[in-house]
């Protein structure tokens, strides 16, 4: 994911034109109030003066996300909203994304640091106030769908694996085997709790702390995998930039992938649209053909497609 832009630490926050009465007017109650989702998304910069904005709804949470500073009393209105108009609601909390660990307050109820959300039938571990990121992208809702539903008796291949929630909907396809691969072993640690809250058997499930610029090799020996879900960070320095790594694992698929197999590209970057991928494809990966594309879900709005872009590739 891409939502880390801000301002710089220690700016004073914001008194500019009041926006959250705006906000609740326009934000969308949860379509089903048992399965986390995003309600509101500013980041897409299709709703003027909202672009610092967003709200999540990870029950029995509401998380805020703020990447520019607001005024106190704008954030007040917002959780007043959230507390009163989501059911079940226990928790509304802030995180300030435009710092640079990202901290987060409790707002409104009481401290929930750690819980289980539902997405469809699978369920995830979240951690709330620890990280930047909570654990799973909910923008990635469809592709996690779409996996679990092209699984089957597939040897799938999961780089950048992070918590493994698509090694999860996988394997809930009826996936022959997962090797996921992530340079986090907490990452990883949690995938593994993951799997086992879906009380999926791990016998069939490898996690693998590895740099995958230096283990192509060792990939190709794991191989042939039917199914590779490629979801890389845009930057983390000292080990992914994205505009000059990507390349370097399109130009090995044929080390690892079976004759006939399918590849699910993910691309969350602001100055990278979809020919980024489709134009790599084409000139390091000819045989894989551009079959389908996912889009996020519909409050994932973005006024100039710079957002999450998920291409389905398959061999012929």
């Amino acid at each position: 994911m891409s939502d880390n832009e801000g301002n710089t630490l220690g700016q004073q926050p914001s008194f500019g034109p009041p926006w959250a009465d705006r906000l609740v007017k326009i934000m969308q109650p949860p379509e089903d109030a048992d399965q986390a989702q995003r309600l509101f998304h500013g980041r897409g910069h299709a709703y003027e003066g909202l672009e610092h904005v967003t709200v999540d709804w990870l029950p029995p949470v509401a998380l805020i996300t703020l990447f520019a500073p607001a005024a106190p009393h704008e954030i007040e209105t917002l959780a007043d909203h959230l507390i009163n108009t989501l059911p079940h609601c226990k928790s509304v909390q802030l995180q300030h994304r435009y710092l640079q660990a990202g901290p987060t307050d409790v707002i409104k109820g009481k401290l929930v640091s750690q819980l289980t959300i539902q997405e469809g039938e699978l369920k995830y571990y979240l951690s709330l106030g620890k990280a930047r990121n909570t654990g799973l992208f909910l923008d990635m809702k469809h592709g996690r769908q779409w996996v679990q539903k092209h699984s089957s008796n597939q040897r799938v291949l999961n780089l950048f694996a992070y918590t493994c929630g698509f090694s999860v909907a996988a394997f809930a396809g009826g996936a022959q085997m997962v090797m996921n691969v992530d340079m986090s072993s907490a990452a990883l640690s949690t995938g593994r709790e993951n799997h086992r809250l879906n009380k999926h058997p791990l016998k069939s499930l490898h996690f693998n702390k590895l740099d995958i610029f230096k283990s192509f090799g060792r990939l190709a020996k794991q191989g042939p995998f039917d199914l590779l879900i490629c979801d890389p960070p845009t930057f983390q320095k000292g080990s992914v930039d994205i505009a000059k790594d990507y390349p370097k694992i399109l130009r090995r698929l044929d080390q690892f992938m079976a004759p006939e197999s399918t590849v699910m590209l993910c691309l969350n970057a602001l100055n990278l649209g979809r020919d980024f991928l489709v134009d790599h494809m084409a000139e390091l990966a000819p045989r894989f053909v551009l079959k389908t594309e996912l889009k996020p879900p519909a409050v994932f709005v973005e006024s100039e497609n710079r957002g999450l872009k998920i291409l389905i590739f398959e061999s012929e």
